[in-house]
């Protein structure tokens, strides 16, 4: 017969380890933006298992942007794991007029992302998870066309590519081992050093 007088707890099982959470951080400086949110489905034996998979970009706003995929049982863990990986593989490129200097292509898996510099007042002329990186990034206008597969993971990797080949005029001109012609004073001419 049933001891109807125990209490509920009694009759579990205890769990063997201590179940850590993910400890949620303090927002830091720069814009959150979470691109993507996916739920994941495991079949075990009792049924079907649940999970979250956020693909989030973290900007400053000045040429500073990060992208990272965080995953867990619980949304708000899930973007907060991907917050925090994108603080840590940022990564800093030259904004020129609010656009990028010069033409290129980013490749990541099977996609391809295309940018190309664009006038003043064009605006941000993308796809949703390339617009949504180069937005936190700073960059107002812009053209982008995304060139190979359409997974929105692997077009924000390969928009990250990009930005990451992206390079100044002038780190260019000292790489080659070449000065800017404004950084040289010009020489002056025999009658004026006379003269004075």
């Amino acid at each position: 017969m049933l001891n109807k007088e125990a209490p509920k707890g009694e009759n579990k099982k205890e769990a063997k380890g201590q179940r850590t959470e993910f400890q949620l951080r303090p927002r830091q400086e720069g814009t959150t933006t979470v691109i993507q949110v996916a739920r994941t489905a495991k079949v075990v034996k009792g049924g079907k298992r649940f999970g979250f998979r956020a693909l989030v970009a973290v900007g400053d706003g000045n040429g500073k942007v990060g992208v990272a995929i965080g995953k867990a049982n619980q949304v708000q863990f899930a973007v907060s794991k991907a917050e925090f990986h994108a603080r840590k593989s940022a990564v800093k490129f030259p904004v020129v007029n609010n656009t990028i200097p010069h033409e290129i292509i980013g490749r990541y898996g099977s996609a391809a992302v295309w940018m190309k510099p664009a006038a003043p007042g064009t605006g941000v002329i993308a796809g949703a998870g390339v617009r949504l990186i180069l937005e936190a990034a700073g960059i107002k206008d812009i053209l982008a066309k995304s060139l190979g597969s359409t997974n929105a993971c692997n077009l924000a990797y390969a928009a990250m590519e990009a930005l990451k080949q992206l390079k100044s005029k002038d780190s260019v001109l000292a790489r080659r081992g070449k000065v800017k012609e404004a950084a040289v004073p010009a020489a002056p001419k025999i009658g004026e050093a006379a003269a004075s």
